[in-house]
């Protein structure tokens, strides 16, 4: 099966840079956003082949999920189940025969770490909720994960430690992710590969000069890792600050 993952940073922004041109390209089983941006009725797409499942903000032009799938599941659910948790349309998870599917918007820590709380409350669910249906079946999680685990992560660890996305916080509640029974797909593949990023901020040339952070992720349940057989990141796909990334993957 083949999963994309991609943070459109505004759909409707990025269907005017190509989006659909490189949904046609990649053509996978099940394309997964975040940042989508959109309430509903705000948009329509045609994409004959695919049912749509939207999960939607409270708070207009702000965060948003969807997932674009081939085959219709089982079941189909939004947010974690936490009310205070669940208002800015971050998750959504579908549930097939032999998986689930969860694509994620996790939630940035802001400036200054002003949201760590809220973030950590969040990873802590996160967590909770990925271990829940692991023991079900087997998980594929996919999205925004806002961080960089390692300093191969990105391109400056040094001046960025403590940052939002590089704190010891939010590197330690993502080991605790790993470490509850998922694999970080691309590092399972790459072990040693540096320069490898999807994400640029629009200022001083970053992406330009490669001056990333690699923050979108694809996590399998590590009982599966043997069914992954590639994790690409399509770094030259524009239309967005971050790149779409894939998974190709089997339940084992």
């Amino acid at each position: 099966m083949k999963f994309i993952s991609w943070n459109v940073n505004g759909l409707r922004a990025c269907i005017g840079k190509g989006f659909l041109e490189v949904f046609d390209a990649l053509h996978p089983d099940f394309f997964c956003l975040q940042e989508t941006k959109v309430q509903p009725g705000q948009i329509e797409l045609d994409l004959p082949g695919y049912t749509q499942f939207w999960c939607c903000a409270e708070k207009k032009g702000y965060s948003g999920t969807a997932v674009f799938a081939k085959e219709a599941p089982l079941s189909a659910s939004y947010g974690l189940g936490v009310p205070e948790l669940d208002t800015e349309g971050r998750l959504i998870t579908l549930e097939y025969p032999d998986f689930f599917l969860v694509n994620c918007y996790t939630p940035n820590a802001q400036r200054e770490l002003a949201r760590i709380d809220h973030r950590l409350k969040w990873d802590a669910a996160f967590r909770e909720y990925l271990q829940d249906l692991d023991g079900k079946k087997p998980v594929v999680a996919c999205g925004d994960l806002n961080v960089a685990h390692q300093p191969i992560d990105l391109k400056n660890p040094a001046a960025n430690r403590g940052n939002a996305g590089f704190s010891d916080e939010e590197r330690e509640s993502f080991t605790r992710l790993l470490d509850a029974g998922f694999t970080d797909t691309f590092r399972h593949l790459n072990p040693d590969l540096a320069g490898a990023y999807t994400w640029w901020s629009y200022m001083f040339k970053a992406r330009q000069n490669n001056a990333g952070w690699r923050i979108d992720y694809f996590l399998v349940s590590r009982r599966t890792a043997g069914g992954i057989a590639s994790a690409p990141i399509y770094s030259e796909v524009l239309g967005s600050d971050h790149c779409p990334v894939g998974l190709e993957w089997s339940p084992v």
